[in-house]
């Protein structure tokens, strides 16, 4: 039951996050080390504010968004 109930947060918190635009780090962390096995990998905290600043920094520092 535990087993089931962790399977479910865990993809409730992916599609919260996906909903909201933010990737999988999970998921960036298996694709850097199938393609690009020795490059380093980004911290969570740094892959998190890597994605924040490329979906709302677009526009020379000026914040970029639809609402």
């Amino acid at each position: 039951m535990r087993e089931l109930l962790a399977n479910i947060l865990k993809h409730r918190r992916e599609f919260i996050s996906l909903l909201v635009g933010v990737p999988s780090y999970e998921k960036y962390v298996q694709h850097m080390k199938e393609r690009y096995p020795g490059e380093p990998i980004l911290s969570e905290k740094a892959f998190f504010a890597d994605v924040q600043k490329a979906k709302f920094d677009a526009k020379e520092g000026k914040i970029s968004r639809c609402c």
